[in-house]
């Protein structure tokens, strides 16, 4: 199974293209600006807790059959986080200093 590839960083909704270089994911695949992960976030995903991690580049080019962006296109579902700004923050903070290998 594809990653969703999401259209959109879920706190500021920036589009964040198929290849986007400022794309992040978590091990949920919840999609967030490189902005908002180093200064809003903290490196916290605010759903799971884990880190982030480069989203990685899905090939423009079939170079093997039946795999490239064309036959496993990106999501269109734009999506936003669920908790308010004020809970994402203490949340980060809470654990910032954690490692995510140790969350």
């Amino acid at each position: 199974m594809a990653l969703e590839l999401r259209p959109n960083c879920e706190f500021c909704d920036r589009d964040l293209p198929i290849d986007a270089l400022d794309a992040r994911i978590c091990t949920y695949e919840c999609t967030f600006c490189a902005d908002c992960v180093d200064n809003i976030l903290l490196n916290v995903c605010p759903n799971c807790g884990g880190g982030f991690v480069s989203r990685p580049i899905r090939p423009a080019n079939e170079w093997r059959p039946g795999v490239s962006r064309v036959h496993q296109p990106p999501s269109t579902q734009r999506r936003k986080v669920s908790y308010d700004a004020e809970n994402i923050r203490a949340h980060s903070l809470r654990l910032r200093d954690i490692p995510p290998e140790q969350r």
